[in-house]
């Protein structure tokens, strides 16, 4: 569990990095509602994964 909270937040961190270098280099505000929509659920995602493992959608079944 510990790799997928490291894991996590490293690539939340890259990517984070990442679209707030797009929005400062683009300041268009339909692409900074995109990019904080995207953040929203990659960390959504992030969440329910270190939380519930890798394969929670499979154990709803």
């Amino acid at each position: 569990m510990i790799v997928h909270l490291i894991t996590g937040l490293i690539a939340f961190a890259m990517v984070s990095g990442f679209l707030a270098f797009m929005v400062t280099w683009v300041p268009a505000l339909p692409l900074i509602v995109i990019v904080v929509g995207v953040m929203l659920l990659l960390a959504y995602d992030v969440v329910q994964t270190v939380r519930l493992g890798e394969h929670y959608a499979e154990r709803r079944k």
